[in-house]
């Protein structure tokens, strides 16, 4: 058959869109990423039933429920275990992991982490709003240091995870970042993740209106956010700015912010954005740059390509069934010494 008799399905993110009522609260910021989600599956251009959307608990885990794909609504922070174990039984799935910042990092802190370092060739996308929503606002391991909430009245004595430090630390090869109110950069941040081989992290910045709302407004308040959000795209040079005019340069082994312009300061001194470095020494400092002394990174900041586990399993299967000389459930009991018993 030619290629121009192969009948291509063009979807479009309705397409993606259930039946059920969305269920988040009127400006929850879980809405605008259903939506980058939607998009970016239909200009993916894969066949609806190749993908499989698997969650655990939580405000953004009632994620399935709202897309027309294959979905398992999990248990707490089992997700990254029935995620890694679907897609090692069809490698063939698509797989997208929903968490959030208290499913994946407290309960299911120790999956994620082995999750990761195993190199399953999925994609996960952690909400971090940086409370527990779901259960009325209690602190969660991204919670910022002595803010108060429902289980810290007079501030959290807690030192909050960073979602970046603790993939790169466990060995991730892809480390990306998002932002719910830009669904046009979310969108493709997702599509470069399902194009990674191997496990795909996005750490997506959710506001949650009714118990931590603002909590990312360093980054997105429109007066500061052109000086507070850098946006990073493989190939090209770190500048940002609300005259494009600043930079990111490396000093004594050290990230900085400089001004193209002054102290002799060119566009060779900033940093080119290199995803694909083996090493993630420059990938850890951009993924732990924080406001206002810094710019936030956003986009794809580590992206390096190794062996995934499933691709690994399947050929030490094979290898293993290429050497034994059993080769049957038949063979295998009547192997090495056998006995009648009358």
């Amino acid at each position: 058959m030619s290629e121009a008799n192969i009948n291509v399905q063009q979807y479009t993110a309705a397409d993606f869109k259930s039946d059920q009522e969305v269920r988040w609260c009127p400006g929850c910021g879980d809405h605008a990423v259903l939506n980058a989600v939607q998009r970016a599956m239909a200009e993916l251009g894969k066949p609806k039933e190749n993908y499989a959307v698997i969650s655990g608990i939580g405000c953004s885990s009632r994620f399935p429920y709202y897309m027309n794909t294959y979905g398992f609504h999990s248990i707490h922070g089992r997700a990254g275990a029935i995620a890694s174990g679907t897609k090692t039984a069809n490698p063939n799935l698509s797989v997208w992991q929903i968490t959030g910042d208290g499913d994946a990092l407290a309960i299911g802190g120790n999956h994620f982490i082995h999750e990761v370092r195993r190199n399953v060739n999925l994609n996960v996308l952690l909400f971090n709003n940086e409370i527990y929503g779901l259960t009325k606002g209690q602190y969660s391991p991204t919670t910022k240091f002595g803010k108060k909430t429902k289980t810290s009245p007079y501030g959290t004595i807690e030192q909050p995870f960073k979602v970046g430090q603790l993939t790169l630390g466990a060995g991730g090869t892809f480390f990306a970042r998002a932002l719910d109110n830009n669904i046009k950069h979310a969108t493709q941040t997702f599509i470069e993740a399902e194009k990674h081989n191997g496990t795909s992290v996005v750490e997506i910045l959710v506001n949650c209106v009714i118990y931590a709302d603002q909590t990312h407004a360093l980054i997105t308040d429109k007066e500061h956010k052109e000086d507070r959000q850098l946006y990073l795209e493989h190939g090209k040079k770190m500048i940002f700015g609300k005259d494009n005019n600043k930079g990111i340069a490396l000093d004594h082994g050290r990230l900085k912010i400089v001004t193209i312009g002054e102290d002799g300061i060119t566009e060779a001194d900033v940093l080119t954005h290199d995803a694909k470095n083996p090493d993630p020494t420059i990938h850890m400092m951009l993924s732990n740059m924080q406001a206002p002394e810094m710019p936030v990174a956003f986009g794809v900041i580590r992206s390096v390509d190794t062996f995934t586990y499933e691709k690994a399993l399947e050929a030490r299967i094979e290898e293993t069934k290429a050497a034994s000389k059993i080769h049957s459930m038949d063979e295998l009991l009547n192997s090495g010494e056998t006995w009648k018993v009358e």
